[in-house]
């Protein structure tokens, strides 16, 4: 972790308990409490992990703009009340923000000894295989 400096660690760490607290607030029948303080940490650590410059720029691209809307939105919902609502909207958000970047996490994750076994299960490995497919590197999958 030498390459990382203290502010990148701490925007990890923020993102990492964004995605914990947002989990817990939908385990929790949509807690908007956890929802919203899951959605504040998760934005603050990304801004600290790329800087708020690459934040700004990679939220405002003319092809995220949509996603952006869905997403902060959604945000907002969340934070006035509208959890379950608010919810939807910021999960197609994500989804149009970061679909680009699912196929590179599900090839990793293929690789891992225990997630690549559950990814590999029937029901799943069809859809998987759907959002990304197996690359051919010659690497057992």
């Amino acid at each position: 972790m030498a390459m990382f400096n203290d502010r990148r660690k701490i925007g990890i760490g923020l993102t990492g308990f964004g995605v914990l607290f947002t989990f817990l607030g939908v385990l929790f029948f949509f807690d908007k409490g956890l929802l919203a303080m899951g959605n504040i940490l998760f934005l603050t650590g990304v801004g600290l992990t790329i800087g708020p410059a690459a934040t700004l720029g990679f939220f405002m691209r003319r092809k995220n703009l949509k996603g952006t809307a869905f997403f902060l939105s959604g945000v907002v919902l969340v934070v006035i009340g509208w959890a379950i609502i608010g919810t939807i909207l910021e999960t197609y958000g994500f989804w149009l923000l970061f679909r680009g970047f699912f196929p590179t996490v599900l090839g990793f994750l293929r690789r891992l000894p225990m997630m690549g076994a559950v990814l590999d299960a029937p029901g799943l490995k069809s859809v998987i295989n759907r959002l990304a497919p197996p690359q051919s590197s010659g690497l057992p999958i």
